[in-house]
């Protein structure tokens, strides 16, 4: 049997993403150096939500090489208790949503896309039934 572990993808700036996703309510967990040969190549910086075991890896090569999203890349999806009090609070911090909140279908939850330092999308939905 399978289970899911992670999701993985590349950052340019470790300090803003930490930022960033704390500011979602993820949680830091750990940081891994990857060192071949004797040369540091990269840093996993793992994040997860508070009493999940998922998590996030974001992927900070150390060799200045940069990225580019892809058309592949979609979003990611965190449920939220309250959206509007996490737009207020994420606003504090700098971080406006793509377009205000909306629904999918009439008596859908109502939901906002908001976009990481290195532009991913990460959708919010809103879990209190407004």
């Amino acid at each position: 049997m399978a289970r899911y572990l992670h999701t993985m993808y590349r950052i340019t700036d470790p300090e803003r993403s930490r930022a960033f996703y704390e500011a979602l309510g993820l949680e830091f967990r750990r940081e891994f150096p990857i060192v071949r040969d004797g040369q540091h190549e990269a840093t996993n910086y793992f994040f997860g939500v508070p009493g999940q075991d998922e998590e996030l890896e974001l992927t900070f090569n150390t060799d200045g090489r940069t990225y580019e999203l892809g058309t592949g890349y979609g979003h990611i999806a965190l449920a939220v208790d309250d959206l509007d009090a996490t737009l207020s609070g994420l606003a504090d911090q700098g971080i406006e949503p793509e377009r205000p909140p909306y629904r999918v279908r009439e008596g859908g939850s109502r939901l906002c896309f908001v976009r990481d330092p290195d532009g991913y999308r990460i959708e919010l939905i809103d879990r209190s039934g407004r």
